[in-house]
């Protein structure tokens, strides 16, 4: 009996601990005057996710679906999507909130996980992907692809590239962030020096179902190099010239005086 009794207590401490976790994020703050002609909605997704897959657990902050972190939880650090988040990521204040937050989700999937598997339908989603240039497409300049992947569920993937069908080595890590359906999004970076023959090619992998989704980059609609500016702008000063010398020739000639018959 004592046994039974102890089955159901856990997980609904493991359920009371769950609802207390909203309150330990709730900020009170002043209420904002609002202006009737100047309302924005935005959101702020701060996700703390766990799975028997890898990664096993993950935190992603998103503002409008814009990732802006992802959390090393070895290191207990924010780790930001870009350079410029540097500075904020050094906040720290909340590190106990964080690991709290985790300890519970993994104790959800280890006592209560169990009980309900095959009870509940399993989600999947397959993952779409699409690969573009971070900057203006210029050759011989160095820019930086992007691999942005959707309608990703759960969030247990491996990204790698491809240059022309061979392996190529130091992407960077993947980021994986939350968003407002309950799904999730994922980038990868690679930096390149682009070509006019090149041709690169995202694999992304759902480690779930092995489900592999391929997306393709070639160089399209590049900006002028230096060089061709250059000449581009030779000729056109030369056309400038040759413009000005023939206007001032037939300008004198038609202000020749007509001869008396």
């Amino acid at each position: 009996m004592d046994h039974d009794q102890h089955r159901v207590a856990a997980p609904l401490q493991l359920l009371h601990l769950l609802w207390l976790l909203p309150n330990s994020w709730a900020i009170h703050d002043a209420p904002t005057p609002v202006r009737p002609n100047d309302l924005q909605n935005h959101t702020f997704l701060h996700t703390v996710y766990c799975q028997d897959g890898s990664p096993s657990l993950g935190l992603s902050e998103a503002y409008d679906e814009d990732q802006l972190f992802s959390y090393d939880f070895a290191q207990n650090t924010r780790v930001p999507r870009l350079p410029e988040f540097a500075d904020w990521a050094k906040d720290q204040r909340d590190v106990p909130n964080i690991s709290l937050d985790a300890e519970i989700c993994k104790q959800l999937i280890q006592q209560i996980g169990p009980r309900l598997e095959g009870q509940i339908p399993v989600a999947r989603g397959f993952p779409v992907a699409e690969v573009f240039a971070l900057k203006p497409l210029e050759y011989g300049q160095p820019n930086t692809l992007v691999c942005f992947v959707t309608n990703l569920f759960p969030p247990s993937l491996s990204v790698s590239w491809q240059h022309h069908s061979v392996s190529v080595e130091g992407a960077g890590p993947t980021f994986v962030s939350a968003t407002d359906g309950l799904g999730f999004q994922a980038f990868s970076y690679l930096n390149v020096t682009p070509e006019p023959s090149d041709l690169y090619s995202c694999i992304v992998t759902h480690e779930i179902d092995s489900y592999t989704a391929i997306a393709f980059w070639v160089p399209q609609n590049a900006l002028p190099s230096d060089l061709l500016e250059n000449v581009l702008c030779a000729v056109a000063f030369g056309l400038g010239v040759l413009g000005i010398i023939v206007g001032t020739v037939l300008l004198i000639y038609f202000r020749k005086p007509c001869s008396a018959d």
